[in-house]
């Protein structure tokens, strides 16, 4: 038996993999994952080393333990054919859902009341190794299921349990989205740069550095952020006025504003399930 099936192999299934091998979490033979784009699955087995199918179910009949990585308008039918597939009032198989927007409810609809399912809302950075995640567990689901979810996105990153499912809501619109607003924010930044007469190529060199160091410093730092913000904010200079341009544009209400749409848009992606 293999220790994890993936049923979708894309891009997020295959940083998983690479995660859990080169962490060795698990090795390559653990591992099986079912695609049906016979160039995702050459790709898997070519970079990977693990083993490849078209099949859905023979990952079902081949590992205990299955990441759901499919696009949310495949994911019923997916599901369907899973449950199908499973003996009635069974819970032998644990199921770790990384779609968004899909409730356990939903889940358990297809894969039985007694499943033992787990919801994941991981971001774009676990592609690099450098994710964060939340995942939550349904009743059927024991706390050993919860850590080995975490076992999985640990390998890619950071990863949280949560105990309240709907809290998903503000991880997707804060970390799952997330990546996007700091790409926005930089890019703005590279734009301004430009037009007070710095070359492209040292804007961007200038900004994404200038990101990573604030980051080490917010990592590594006892102090609270607005302490941080005041180390560098001299009385009367230049990152003051800067700052005061921030808050009189409503900065702050703005990115809560947008967390608060994002948010939203997640709840009802929910309910439309």
């Amino acid at each position: 038996m293999k220790k994890l099936g993936f049923i979708g192999g894309g891009n997020m299934a295959e940083a998983l993999a690479h995660g859990l091998i080169e962490h060795h979490v698990f090795r390559a033979s653990d591992l099986i994952a079912s695609d049906i784009a016979p160039t995702r699955r050459s790709v898997l087995r070519r970079r990977l080393k693990v083993e490849t199918t078209a099949d859905n179910l023979l990952v079902i009949r081949q590992a205990r333990a299955i990441l759901i990585a499919v696009k949310p308008q495949t994911m019923d039918a997916v599901l369907s054919e899973i449950g199908l597939a499973l003996k009635p009032g069974t819970n032998s198989h644990l199921f770790v859902s990384i779609a968004a927007g899909v409730p356990s409810e939903r889940l358990c609809y297809f894969l039985g009341p007694r499943a033992r399912v787990i919801r994941v809302m991981p971001n774009a950075p676990a592609m690099v190794g450098q994710g964060m995640a939340a995942v939550v567990r349904s009743k059927g689901a024991s706390k050993a299921d919860e850590s080995f979810a975490l076992r999985i996105f640990q390998a890619v990153g950071d990863a949280v349990a949560l105990g309240d499912e709907r809290l998903l809501d503000a991880v997707t619109a804060l970390s799952g989205s997330g990546p996007a607003y700091v790409y926005l924010f930089a890019k703005a930044m590279v734009d301004a740069a430009i037009n007070e007469g710095l070359p492209r190529h040292l804007a961007l060199r200038m900004t994404l550095q200038t990101l990573r160091g604030a980051e080490s410093v917010m990592r590594g730092s006892k102090r609270e952020v607005a302490e941080l913000i005041r180390v560098v904010a001299s009385p009367g200079g230049t990152t003051e006025t800067a700052l005061r341009r921030f808050l009189e544009s409503g900065f702050s209400d703005i990115v809560a504003r947008a967390i608060h749409a994002a948010a939203d848009r997640s709840r009802e992606l929910g309910r439309a399930s």
